[in-house]
């Protein structure tokens, strides 16, 4: 019960009220950054999972806000960075789905063939889904449209274009800055290769 209470009178300030079924937040939902018990980034949670989880003994607070978490009696940090306690496999045959927005942001809003950002861009599936591709991530690529229409229904040894760099699966930092609409200074030092994939 200790739990529920605190999580209904998480900061009165950040909250619109509660009904028979818990509480709504009035503002924005707070963001935490999880990370592995590798340090590795896994990705963001709200507030209130990352105080369960903490409240739990899962993971451990490794930045917190100056502002605590407060219940009727009691005060608690309030999380930033948290870390997994338990190292989680993320396995490597589960990828996220693919969309144009996080496509486009891993090869850096250009082109995969010929480099260019100012030409419309869509999505090529390198090998053609008629030729037996398949939508993974180290079949799609960012391309202009007139590079699109070039390679048409071909294979790239028919023709004489060349991909840029070898398609991979998106890292979570890329995921994170995509669904994080501003990245705060103390999550920085966790988020490696986060400049590249604000790119």
């Amino acid at each position: 019960m200790q739990i529920k209470r605190v999580l209904c009178q998480m900061d009165v300030a950040d909250t619109a009220g509660c009904s028979g079924n818990g509480c709504y937040a009035a503002r924005a939902v707070e963001r935490v950054l999880v990370l592995n018990a590798s340090y590795e980034p896994l990705n963001v949670c709200s507030l209130r999972r990352a105080h369960v989880l903490v409240w739990k003994g899962k993971a451990e607070i490794l930045e917190s806000h100056a502002r605590p978490i407060r219940s009727a009696t009691t005060n608690f940090q309030r999380p930033n960075v948290i870390r997994l306690k338990t190292y989680v496999r993320v396995p490597r045959g589960v990828t996220r789905r693919i969309s144009r927005r996080v496509l486009f942001a891993r090869d850096g809003w250009q082109c995969g063939y010929c480099g260019t950002s100012g030409n419309r861009l869509t999505l090529d599936h390198i090998v053609p889904r008629s030729r037996g591709g398949t939508s993974v991530w180290e079949n799609v690529v960012t391309s202009c449209a007139p590079c699109n229409h070039r390679k048409g229904d071909r294979l790239l040894e028919e023709t004489s274009m060349q991909l840029r760099t070898t398609p991979r699966p998106p890292t979570p930092v890329l995921f994170i800055r995509l669904t994080t609409e501003q990245i705060p200074e103390v999550w920085r030092t966790y988020l490696p290769g986060l400049e590249a994939a604000a790119a």
